[in-house]
């Protein structure tokens, strides 16, 4: 299967890694860990699971704070790795868990990390929300492990650390988002021929509204996605236009395609998942039901392709698809997020940090919608006035690939990773001050 992988070393494509060794393919069952696991990824990750029965042990289940849940999920999958935010949620979760069932339970970013690393486990499926990801998805690269990738946000802030790390290692990246693995099985096979991505958007709850009929909008209309059930923080990226904006950084890291030949249209139907126009003019599109658990299977089972209970798409039933430019107007975080990836040197962990504190303001009452595009705006613009030059954030790693410390690769990540962590923080206290003003 190995020729049904994007193109590699080349101008067009040069995709972040290279693909699962033959034994990972043939393993049965395949270990599991799943980050985010009581989310809407993690939950249609274990329907999957469910629907393949035998193909997978569930090793481990990782959530924040949403113990009773995670408590169910482990009872059903009896793994013996957990993982929680802290100790009160630890304590929490321990006395929900039958008698006869004690899973070691780990806690904190060390836990996440640990959990990403376990030994028995080779699939990580990442999907906890936002830049709390990263340590995770860094630990399972760091451990050569084949990684499901749902959380953007890993690439957003370290996209290079990721492909560095995974030259090294021999870690594996396979896309989640819907946007991400159409356009990976749209490059099956395929490398220099390709002139652009296109990545595609429901435009959201508020499709068609002015920058005026924006100011007044409400928290539960913005939860209000049309095509998708989501968490509340994505379905408000969604609903600015910002996870677009988040998923240009991430096809740009992926696929190694300059800013410029990312293309984003609007889409309502959320029908065609992702296009790519090779350069000969043709334009190869996936298309599916909305339904996250085609794009969770094809990462979890690649190679295969099994059915997991989604309904195949009734083209029919579907009918008219439209397709038209965003409106950066009204929806600026698109833009912000263009300017961030062109001007590099930390300002796309600025545009993350300032993303999610804002839309956090929001949730709580604190902002307008309106709020969140202007206040990522002035911590770009804070940014650019203090760190002039854009020299990287994390430069490339300077381990070689043979080095004789085991522990000298894991420490200059760790070093890289303090400095995202200091730019992120900086920047939240930032909006946050904003909003206090």
């Amino acid at each position: 299967m190995a020729e049904l992988w994007p193109g590699q070393g080349g101008p067009a494509i040069d995709y972040i890694s290279g693909p699962p060794s033959e034994r990972w393919r043939h393993e049965s069952p395949r270990g599991l860990v799943i980050l985010g696991a009581t989310g809407s990824i993690g939950r249609n990750a274990l329907a999957v699971a469910e629907a393949r029965p035998g193909f997978f042990r569930v090793l481990g289940l990782a959530c924040a704070r949403n113990v009773r849940r995670l408590a169910e999920q482990a009872q059903r999958h009896r793994p013996p790795f957990l993982a929680v935010l802290d100790e009160t949620a630890a304590a929490a979760l321990a006395a929900l868990l039958p008698s006869g069932y004690r899973p070691r339970i780990l806690t904190g970013r060390e836990g996440y990390a640990q959990l990403a690393a376990l030994p028995e486990a080779s699939t990580v499926l990442s999907a906890q929300v936002g830049a709390a990801g990263l340590a995770g998805t860094l630990a399972a690269a760091l451990a050569g492990k084949v990684i499901c990738l749902a959380n953007k946000e890993s690439l957003v802030l370290a996209g290079g650390l990721a492909r560095d790390i995974c030259a090294r290692t021999g870690a594996v990246i396979l896309p989640v988002d819907s946007e991400h693995n159409a356009i990976f099985q749209c490059l099956a096979g395929r490398g220099q021929e390709v002139a652009v991505l296109t990545l595609t958007a429901s435009g959201g709850p508020f499709r068609g509204k002015s920058a005026a009929e924006l100011r007044q909008v409400t928290v539960e209309q913005a939860l209000r996605h049309p095509n998708w059930s989501m968490g509340a923080k994505i379905s408000i990226d969604s609903a600015t236009l910002m996870n677009k904006g988040l998923e240009v950084a991430e096809a740009f890291q992926l696929y190694g395609v300059p800013g410029e030949r990312i293309r984003v249209l609007v889409h309502p139907q959320s029908i065609v998942h992702s296009m790519v126009e090779l350069n000969d003019g043709s334009l190869l599109a996936q298309m599916g039901t909305a339904d996250m658990r085609m794009a969770i299977a094809h990462c979890l089972l690649w190679p295969h392709c099994a059915p997991v209970g989604v309904p195949p798409l009734d083209l029919v039933a579907a009918g008219r698809l439209s397709f038209h430019e965003p409106d950066l107007e009204a929806f600026p975080c698109l833009g912000l997020a263009r300017a961030a990836l062109a001007r590099r040197g930390g300002l796309c962990v600025v545009m993350n940090a300032a993303n999610e504190a804002a839309v956090e303001l929001f949730l709580q009452g604190q902002c307008a919608f309106t709020d969140i595009p202007r206040f990522i705006a002035a911590a770009l613009e804070a940014h650019e006035a203090t760190t002039p030059g854009h020299a990287p954030l994390c430069p490339p790693l300077t381990t070689p690939r043979d080095a004789p410390d085991p522990l000298a690769l894991e420490r200059e990540v760790h070093i890289m990773v303090e400095r995202i962590e200091r730019l992120d923080q900086h920047s939240r206290a930032l909006v946050r001050e904003l909003a206090r003003g």
